[in-house]
């Protein structure tokens, strides 16, 4: 049997990048999270690769850029991460020191927490809700 119900496997997102040196600021410098692993268009993949995360996490962010299509992010296209307490504003404003820009992502995530766009335009959100799956 498969432990796909389980909530074991590991989880990849992964999203083009026009520039990896910016995103890298961004979701290391600002968020703190790891380089997990690197690659460049030499190697095996034959594009740049960036892959972030912590790395007890059961998921992890891979940002592609080189040959790959542009970003188009929407309003939609969000990275939710449930903090179950207030979001720390120094963590905020680290987010926007390392490129990223507030912004609101409308009328329930702007109560339940604070929206950061990262350089590629794609929406960071930081709840203070816990997660559930109900």
């Amino acid at each position: 049997m498969s432990n796909i119900r389980t909530g074991v496997p590991h989880l990849r997102i992964a999203r083009p990048s026009r520039d990896l040196a910016a995103a890298e600021r961004f979701w290391v410098g600002g968020l703190t999270l790891d380089v997990l692993w690197r690659a460049t268009a030499a190697g095996p993949g034959g594009h740049d690769l960036l892959m972030l995360g912590w790395p007890d996490a059961h998921w992890h962010l891979e940002l592609v850029a080189g040959d790959v299509p542009d970003p188009t992010p929407t309003a939609e296209d969000l990275l939710v991460l449930y903090l179950d307490g207030p979001v720390d504003e120094d963590l905020v404003r680290e987010l926007e020191r390392a490129g990223g820009t507030r912004v609101s992502a409308g009328p329930y995530w702007d109560r339940w927490g604070v929206t950061v766009r990262d350089p590629d335009g794609y929406r960071l959100v930081l709840s203070t809700r816990a997660w559930s799956n109900r």
